[in-house]
Parts: C-alpha cells; sequence; structure tokens
C-alpha cells in the first residue's frame, strides 16, 4: 500500500525542512496517523501489536504484525485521508514547538507584542512569530490593556502546560524588565559603566533602584535620570506613566544608604541593629508621611532594598521659640 508517493515524500522534506521541523518528525507523525486510521476503520483489532513502518526511499507505509504485511486491500486511500489531517496538525505543532524553543534564549530579555485576545485572566500577545501569555499576577495592577496595544514585556519563562504544550510566559511587573529598561535606555549602565546593584517594585505605583560606580567622574544617579530626566522619564512612559521611581545612590555605610532609601524625607538620625536586621529611623512629625509614603510603599520598598526592618518613629517638630532660643546658642558660642 501506497500513501505518499515519493515525489510528495521529498516535498514533504522540504517542507520541513523549510520549517524547521525535523524529518524523523513528520515520519512519525505519519506513523501514528496511520494507525488512528487502522483503528478507526478496524476497531476490534489490538493496535498494540501493530506498527504502522515507512519507506523513506519511496513512502511506502505498511501496517506490520509481529513484521508480517497484514495491510488490508483497500486501506490506503483510508489511510490517506485520515493521515493528511493528521499530519497537517503535527506539522503544525512541531512548527510551533520550533518556533518557542527560539524564545528560550531571549529569557530574561524584552519584546515588544501586541495584545490580540483576552482569556479570563490572562493577556495574550503577538510577539512575531507566535503568541504570548501575561498572567494576571504578571500585569501591573490597574493597567489597562486594549486589542492591538503595543507595549514591552519581559520573557519571563517558557513552560509546559498540564498537556505538554509549550507556551511563552510575558511579565510586566517582575523588576528584571525595569533593569533592562534601563540597560536600554543608559548606555552607561549597559556597558556596567554604571551597576544596578538592586531593584525593588511596587509595579505601577512606585520603584527603587539602587545604582554605583567605580569610575571616577560619573554620577550614576544624574546618568541615569538623564539630562531634564528624559532617560527616566521614558522608562516610566514605558511602564504606563504612572509608576514613579527613585534613583538612589548605593553606598556600602548603611545608615547613608538608608536615609537615601527613605528620600525624599529628612531623616533626623538612625539606629541600626545589625544582628536583629532591624534599623530605628527618627524622623520629625512633618516628615513621617514622606519616609512612609501612601499606604506605606516607601518605607516597606526602603526595607526592602536595604535589607532591614524599619520602624518609623516621628520626633515633635521644634516650636518657632524653640529654634529662635537654639539660633541664639549657636550664635553665642561663635
Amino acid at each position: 500500500m501506497t500513501i505518499i508517493k515519493t515525489e510528495f515524500a521529498l516535498a514533504l522534506n522540504q517542507v520541513a525542512t523549510e520549517r524547521g521541523i525535523p524529518a524523523e518528525e513528520v515520519l512519525k507523525s505519519i506513523e501514528l496517523a496511520v494507525l488512528a486510521a487502522y483503528k478507526k476503520e478496524y476497531p476490534k483489532e489490538d493496535i498494540n501489536d501493530l506498527k504502522a513502518v515507512i519507506n523513506p526511499k519511496t513512502g511506502e507505509v505498511k501496517i506490520l504484525k509481529d513484521k508480517n504485511d497484514v495491510t488490508p486491500p483497500g486501506f490506503g486511500r483510508i489511510a490517506a485521508q485520515t493521515a493528511k489531517q493528521v499530519i497537517l496538525q503535527k506539522i503544525r505543532e512541531a512548527e510551533k514547538k520550533t518556533i518557542i524553543s527560539q524564545y528560550f534564549s531571549q529569557v530574561g530579555g524584552l519584546i515588544r507584542g501586541r495584545i490580540i485576545r483576552f482569556d479570563g485572566r490572562n493577556v495574550y500577545v503577538d510577539i512575531g512569530k507566535t503568541e504570548a501569555v501575561l498572567p494576571k499576577e504578571e500585569q501591573i495592577p490597574n493597567e489597562k490593556y486594549s486589542p492591538n496595544q503595543s507595549m514591552i514585556f519581559l520573557i519571563k519563562e517558557v513552560v509546559n502546560d498540564k498537556f505538554n504544550n509549550s507556551k511563552i510566559i510575558l511579565s510586566r511587573a517582575d523588576s528584571l524588565l525595569l533593569v533592562n529598561l534601563f540597560k536600554r535606555e543608559v548606555p552607561e549602565v549597559a556597558n556596567e559603566t554604571v551597576k544596578i546593584i538592586k531593584v525593588v517594585r511596587q509595579p505601577g505605583e512606585r520603584a527603587k533602584i539602587a545604582v554605583h560606580t567605580e569610575q571616577r567622574g560619573v554620577d550614576p544617579v544624574g546618568t541615569c535620570v538623564g539630562q531634564k530626566g528624559i532617560r527616566v522619564q521614558t522608562i516610566t512612559d514605558e511602564l504606563g506613566g504612572q509608576e514613579r521611581i527613585d534613583i538612589i545612590q548605593w553606598n556600602k555605610d548603611i545608615k547613608i544608604f538608608l536615609n537615601s532609601a527613605l528620600s525624599p524625607a529628612k531623616i533626623n538620625r538612625v539606629e541600626i541593629d545589625e544582628n536583629k536586621k532591624k534599623a530605628k529611623v527618627y524622623v520629625s512629625e512633618d516628615q513621617a508621611p514622606l519616609a512612609i509614603g501612601k499606604g506605606g510603599v516607601n518605607v516597606n520598598l526602603a526595607s526592602k532594598l536595604v535589607d532591614l526592618v524599619i520602624d518609623i518613629i516621628q520626633e515633635k517638630n521644634p516650636t518657632p521659640s524653640q529654634k529662635e532660643e537654639k539660633k541664639v546658642e549657636s550664635t553665642s558660642i561663635n
């Protein structure tokens, strides 16, 4: 029995090669298709004892049982029709796997994609050769997504679902997205003249990024901010325009670093218990809201940035008379 002629087999191999699908995988698909067709036509037969064999030179397909040819007369036409549908499906699946495998090397990088559809909590994105998914947990809270909207994503990982189908997971909430945006917009970060020490985010609301440089004459904070704030503003726009980014100069002196991490609040003094990984930060009453931030976001991010539990302690603001008295005392000492 011949399901596919030699010319067709050559053509099929050519298509498989052009699409980057192994020819062996296509042949295996044909074998499975033939067995499926046989089972459909002869449901009482036990196909576990059978094997479909393809001659790769002629395209001839046979059904074997214990190495004996048991191909039924007239089975070729039925098998060919069934096989054609399954082959096309298998080729599409293999092609999809081949395409997705190309993205393994891009995990951790940025990609621009276009939103194409929604499935419950998930957003599906066209990233060029295939589609990827942006799960709810990887979305920026309160960010609005609409069909045909184009934006930057982080390729977070490539995973297999319970049906062993590969899918590409994107993220808009991962801190690595922010790191890569700085590498893209700030050449000094890309060439590691300025190094990003740590990034913490409350996606869509606020982020803090600690930067450092060993090179003299380079201002790491100013470099990342850019002239008139153009660099950091470009990154903010890519994140939807609502996420405030605080760029902080890293310092090995934890007290100095902590003071910077709690900006824009002005700190009176700091007490650190390194054994308990805790810090008491004393601020004036008018500075406490700035230190804490809306919903505690500023102090929480600062805590993650310096890796300390921070306790904000308010001190009463001095009265005008106390300020004047302190000024007089200072003048008399001079």
